[in-house]
């Protein structure tokens, strides 16, 4: 497998699955400004989409969309439980957090990092990121990973998209329950890896 990525982006949650899961894998950046990857190719003939993350498979065969990438790669390792199985009700809890990191925290941290975006959306942004932040605390505050004691493919997503406060001005300090998660998560020797990897430490 090779997986298409750019450092420090949502890419790395599916990289630090990746590293997780112990499958053998590959890794190659991508300028996401000229869509040219480090081996020379047009991204946009690989993933028409233009961003990452992309999972090339052994067989040919693309995925794109980090939940989904990550999903898939749990379910190639079973017995490494970064997934619930499939037919249990936490599978849909994790689905939930998944989604609700997705929607309600990757989307509004975005208009930080995009030059075009006004002072308004910024502030409408902030706005929800409070919220949101706030209820993903107290969620985390008596629980090891956000699905109780088992470290889960959400915990690689939350942990990439939390990263990104300290590089929009978004001072977590004031939910003493997200640094600590942070702390815990990236302690983790997969995580470790991944970053390196990345050259984010």
């Amino acid at each position: 497998m090779k997986l298409f990525y750019k450092a420090g982006a949502c890419s790395l949650a599916s990289h630090i699955v990746l590293e997780e899961s112990g499958l053998p894998y590959e890794i190659e950046a991508v300028d996401l400004k000229t869509k040219i990857t480090a081996g020379g190719a047009d991204f946009t003939t690989i993933n028409a989409k233009g961003y990452v993350p992309a999972l090339l498979l052994d067989n040919g065969e693309l995925l794109t969309e980090g939940p989904a990438i990550m999903q898939y790669i749990a379910d190639q390792v079973p017995a490494k439980h970064l997934a619930p199985l499939a037919d249990a009700m936490a599978r849909y809890r994790l689905q939930g957090w998944l989604t609700f990191i997705g929607t309600e925290l990757h989307k509004n941290f975005s208009p930080f990092f995009n030059p075009a975006a006004s002072r308004d959306w910024k502030a409408a942004a902030m706005a929800n990121l409070e919220r949101r932040l706030a209820y993903t605390a107290q969620h985390i505050d008596d629980k090891q990973y956000l699905l109780g004691d088992e470290f889960s493919i959400g915990d690689a997503y939350l942990f990439t998209v939390l990263n990104w406060a300290k590089h929009v001005d978004i001072d977590l300090g004031k939910w003493p329950a997200l640094v600590a998660y942070l702390e815990r998560v990236g302690a983790r020797s997969g995580v470790q890896a991944a970053m390196k990897a990345e050259g984010l430490i």
